[in-house]
């Protein structure tokens, strides 16, 4: 089922995917470990053991620091008229090359402008 085809009730659809793909450069690890190890030992509600795991993780990891400061809440938090009903997000390590085709955000947009005919 196409965006084009879901059924709306009056009002419109009821509930909105949003997805976004980010790539990051990490450009200092230990400015970015610090940050989410404070984050973590801020969070008062975090259980001792959770909070050594997740210490542990980020001390390893660039992408698990980064997974515990990058919070979907925070990007939709003052958008008028929406609750967040669910989020999920992952971080990861990735092969990243600018020049490469696979990494043009645009590669869509290109490709329906190429098949519109002139003055549309």
């Amino acid at each position: 089922m196409s965006t084009t085809e879901i059924p709306r009730g009056e009002s419109g659809p009821r509930y909105v995917r949003l997805q976004v793909e980010l790539v990051l450069e990490v450009t200092d690890s230990g400015q970015l470990a610090g940050a989410a190890l404070d984050h973590i030992g801020g969070d008062d509600f975090m259980p001792d053991d959770e909070r050594s795991h997740a210490e542990a993780a980020v001390k390893q990891d660039e992408s698990e620091a980064l997974a515990y400061l990058v919070d979907p809440f925070d990007l939709v938090t003052t958008v008028p008229g929406i609750e967040l009903v669910q989020a999920s997000w992952s971080c990861a390590h990735t092969e990243y090359d600018p020049d490469s085709d696979e990494w043009d955000l645009y590669e869509d947009e290109d490709a329906a402008a190429a098949e519109e005919p002139d003055g549309v």
